[in-house]
């Protein structure tokens, strides 16, 4: 099921709706503050549709549940468009449009322009030279100009624009047919930011390139090292022989990669980025009669332009099945995919339907006939929705020495029962009911909505809103009749690609090899006349709202049972937990447990009763076992509170022994452990855990194979039925008053006389670091990954606001210092981060994580270079007060609500803190200096030992050179993982 398809109101779930469904939802037109507009009757969301006279798009939905908005401005191109011979041109665009304009970004345009003219004329020598001598010439000389150029440029200047708004989650991404870049704002910068926005596509200037080209680079090996992105290149160009889905990739062909050309991006900018092409997005706190007005007068500027939107010829049907396979060093699974029919067509929605029937999570035919009864390592099934076609997929992971072949023709018997229409009719209701639990759940989220929109913008430039608000209402009608029909007409036995992705050496792999760059100067601290006009210009104060626990939160009993209480006025969803404050580190067969209960029947019901039962009430609840807590959540509608919690109680308390069942779950388990060891990032946090604790620690101190293999049934059930004896809290947040609520779970939550006391607890000391020692773990790939970590100091909380103000200084984004030198100036990494961490109790010290992600041949240097950055602090009041200021703004329109009230209550009572600490955060940022975050780095970061997390390729690195660091320690992956 396509989860964003929700936005139906699901009131009228009845199919007898009849005529008056019908006509519920349509197009209607409305003026209002001087403009006119489009919306569509009883749209949830209440959303506006203007254009304006130059053909931008401008879509407005309210939402004043915080004081902040978030942005889309969406171009509806993509790769789908990139030139033949310039794949990856798009993706190239989207970042080079944070490099600025002739207005910010610069601190002389007169003087940088000639060199960047220059520029653009070398690459177009360089793209058309063959002979390896010239072109290593020709790119130092490339490498010389852009040195001199970037004297006169202000690197990431965009992103110090946001931070000095106020911004989160400045971000931006391409695919096939888009290009979207992303903000969220506070309320009261919507004049800064639209007048920033508009000067940033007025006329983009294409600077700092090589530095970036070698970020695309990285991005383009990091492709390289994963195997889930290998397999969808094969299903896209497998399903998509014609169309551009299959035929050329958003990230490109690393030739083209090799001989870009800032011409062809230019003219591709010129042909696409026009505003009868655009879709501007604001979804939040603001009055859209207002804001409508804003938004034409900042981008009035643009002139429209014919678009050519990419049209490619039909793609035939198949005539056989197509096999692919795909290799790499981590676990094995196999997809089987078919064409479907584009978005907003009414046989897309009847797939996404059946998609459901097969795999919703509880009910469909592979979660009772395969994943019940563990017949495969885990399958599921979904849909992928584009422009001009879909892909409905299925997709399986083998057990311990079960094929490839075994799990594909699995999931064709559950295919094929489905085409026979296998299945009981109700399904499509309950699959309904359980959209409105997810529709509920995300309707009044700011960012969700924009999204919604901004992906109907894409397909159809929300022309067909109707059909996204009427969506559900629309599948209620979709008989089972219809649903095997459409089935049978898009999945016959010809028709699919079969992607096999085995475990195996990649022979087909050339990375990007690395050019030779020279360090760019970044002009940190340095402003550009734009940017001192944007600070001038005044906002008006937003007042921070701290909570009062003593108000915001309800304590009381239920029994013996503390209740934590509030009150949901929004809607008809409830959320319960029970929580115990024991994790792995008291009994290490928790997390078996709890994952095993999922297969146990009752005397009363079958396990796949019990399924069947919690979706057909649209209710579901989890056991989720941490180090040091083990939760309980049952959520849905409210109006099904009674039979969720009862029959959440009548499974946990009276579930019986199925060694069948723990059998296969054992082979499972196994399996997955396996896996785990095949996975870079599970290896990575093996080392981090085995840095921060030493050789026991908790990533590798779980149960060991022996343990595992003499496990019977009844000591997990016993596990299962003891769980409610010991001490845990009652938390509730749902629309029930506090008395109501107590009542009803007094009644269907029996509590012993008395809590037995927790089994004891193993603990984990963290290591003391006195020493460099650098941790490797060898494994197949084109890049090396290094993690630093150090633990620190105590737990202070009159450190917290310090700490938050350095992380956004020091690593936390595209402004700050680690950003800007490893991969704006020196180009050593695409990804790169450090922070300083706040544990989670006070019980714990801090400690510091640094990480850099780079081409294996870069290693050397960019462990050099952020050394030196942990070594010695660059210093700029500009970028601290940047880090200051967008902290404060942070905390200002931070509204903590629902949930998250009693989220922040315990997580103070953890800390020790008195009340909503924020409020002496807050407090304390005036009088913080960057003398505060140098002397902190000073004492708790300078000149300190780490210990060095590396995962890499022994054939690509020497480990000779890592010896100059520290004491090496090559681990095993049994030492990694502990089995």
């Amino acid at each position: 099921m396509q989860l964003n398809k929700v936005f139906a109101l699901l009131l009228l779930l009845s199919v007898a709706c009849g005529s008056f469904a019908q006509n519920k939802y349509q197009w209607k037109q409305a003026s209002a503050g001087g403009y006119t507009y489009k919306y569509v009757t009883n749209d949830p969301i209440q959303t506006r549709f203007y254009t304006l006279k130059n053909g931008l798009s401008v879509i407005l939905t309210v939402n004043h549940k915080e004081p902040r908005i978030v942005y889309r401005m969406a171009v509806r191109t993509g790769s789908n468009n990139d030139p033949k011979d310039h794949t990856g041109l798009a993706h190239y665009l989207e970042h080079l449009l944070f490099k600025g304009t002739d207005k910010f970004g610069t601190l002389d345009w007169s003087k940088e322009k000639p060199y960047l003219d220059n520029i653009d004329g070398l690459y177009e020598q360089y793209g058309a030279t063959k002979d390896v001598a010239a072109r290593k010439a020709l790119y130092k000389t490339i490498d010389s100009i852009s040195g001199v150029a970037s004297h006169f440029a202000i690197a990431n200047e965009y992103d110090k624009m946001m931070s000095n708004i106020g911004s989160q989650k400045t971000n931006a991404h391409t695919w096939v047919e888009e290009t979207v870049y992303e903000e969220d704002i506070p309320a009261n910068a919507i004049d800064k930011f639209l007048t920033i926005q508009a000067e940033r596509f007025r006329s983009p200037v294409f600077r700092l390139f090589h530095t970036e080209l070698e970020a695309v680079y990285e991005e383009k090996n990091r492709t390289l090292d994963n195997d889930g992105a290998k397999v969808q290149e094969a299903m896209m160009a497998g399903l998509f022989p014609t169309h551009n889905y299959g035929q050329q990739t958003t990230i490109g062909t690393v030739e083209h990669l090799k001989n870009p050309s800032l011409i062809a991006i230019r003219n591709y900018y010129n042909k696409y980025y026009v505003p009868n092409n655009m879709g501007l997005i604001l979804s939040g706190d603001f009055d859209p009669d207002v804001m409508i007005k804003k938004i034409d007068e900042a981008f009035a500027y643009m002139q429209a332009k014919p678009v050519q939107e990419y049209k490619a010829a039909s793609e035939k049907p198949f005539t056989a099945p197509v096999v692919k396979e795909v290799f790499g060093p981590s676990a094995e699974n196999m997809r089987i995919c078919f064409r479907i029919p584009a978005a907003s067509t009414h046989d897309a929605m009847v797939l996404d339907l059946a998609s459901s029937i097969l795999s919703n999570g509880k009910a469909g035919l592979f979660d009772l006939n395969l994943n019940k009864q563990q017949k495969a390592q885990g399958t599921q099934a979904g849909v992928q929705q584009y422009k001009d076609y879909g892909i409905f997929m299925m997709v399986g992971a083998p057990k311990q020495g079960q094929k490839l072949e075994e799990v594909k023709d699995l999931l064709m018997g559950q295919l094929e029962l489905l085409k026979k229409g296998a299945f009981e009719e109700s399904m499509i209701k309950a699959i309904v009911t359980n959209e409105k639990l997810g529709m509920l759940q995300r309707l009044d989220n700011s960012t969700n909505s924009a999204q919604q929109l901004m992906d109907a913008f894409i397909k159809n430039r929300g022309t067909q809103w109707d059909k996204e608000v009427s969506y559900l209402d629309d599948m209620a009608k979709v008989t089972k009749a219809e649903l095997v029909a459409t089935v049978n007409k898009y999945m016959g036995e010809n028709s699919y690609v079969l992607i096999y992705k085995r475990k195996g050496d990649d022979k087909s792999i050339a990375k990007v090899e690395k050019p030779l760059i020279t360090p760019i100067e970044t002009n940190a601290g340095k402003s550009s006349d734009f940017l001192k006009k944007m600070e001038a210009i005044p906002v008006s104060d937003i007042q921070p709202l701290w909570l009062d626990y003593d108000k915001d939160i309800t304590l009381s009993k239920s029994g013996i049972a503390d209740v934590l209480y509030v009150q949901n006025k929004s809607n008809e969803l409830f959320s319960l937990y029970y929580q115990f404050d024991m994790g792995t580190w008291n009994n290490k067969l928790l997390p078996l447990a709890a994952q095993y209960l999922q297969f146990l029947s009752t005397d009363k019901y079958s396990a796949e009763q019990i399924s069947k039962s919690f979706y057909n009430i649209a209710c579901n609840f989890s056991i989720n076992a941490t180090n040091e807590a083990t939760t309980v959540t049952i959520i849905g509608l409210q109006e099904n509170f009674d039979k969720a919690v009862g029959l959440f109680e009548e499974v946990l308390t009276n579930c019986k022994p199925d060694e069948a069942a723990l059998a296969a779950l054992k082979t499972r388990l196994m399996k997955a452990r396996a896996n785990a060891k095949t996975d870079k990032q599970s290896i990575m946090q093996g080392l981090i855990s085995y840095a921060r604790y030493g050789a026991k620690n908790p990533f590798n101190a779980g149960l060991s194979d022996a343990e595992i293999n003499s496990l019977k049934a009844d000591d997990l059930v016993k596990v299962l039925h003891d769980l409610m004896k010991y001490k845990h809290r009652i938390m509730y947040y749902g629309p029930l008053q506090n008395g109501a609520f107590t009542a009803a779970v007094a009644k269907l939550h029996p509590l012993p006389a008395a809590f037995t006391d927790y089994p004891e607890k193993v603990n984990f000391a963290p290591a003391v670091q006195s020493s460099n020692q650098l941790l490797f773990a060898n494994y197949e790939m084109v890049q090396s990954e290094i993690t630093w970590v150090r633990n620190d100091v105590g737990y202070d909380a009159s450190k917290e606001a310090v700490v938050n103000v350095f992380n956004n200084y020091f690593g936390g984004g595209m402004g700050s210092v680690v950003f800007q030198t490893i991969r704006e100036s020196k180009a050593l990494a695409y990804s790169t981060y450090a922070y300083y961490s706040t544990p989670t109790k006070k019980e714990y010290p801090f400690y510091m994580v640094a990480y850099v992600g780079c081409q294996a041949d870069k290693m050397n240097e960019a462990i050099k270079g952020m050394n030196e950055l942990l070594n010695e602090l660059p210093a700029s009041d500009q970028r601290f007060e940047l880090a200051r200021t967008g902290f404060k703004k942070d905390l200002e329109t931070e509204r903590i609500t629902k949930e998250g009230i009693i989220a922040s209550y315990l997580k103070a009572q953890q800390k020790g803190w008195k009340g909503d600490y924020r409020k002496d955060e807050y407090a304390s940022l005036s009088n913080l200096k960057l003398q505060d975050i140098q002397q902190m780095h000073k004492e708790q970061i300078s000149g300190k030992p780490y210990t060095y997390c590396v995962v890499a390729s022994d054939k690509k690195i020497k480990l000779d050179d890592l010896k100059s660091i520290g004491e090496v320690k090559q681990l095993s992956l049994e030492e990694v993982f502990g089995y």
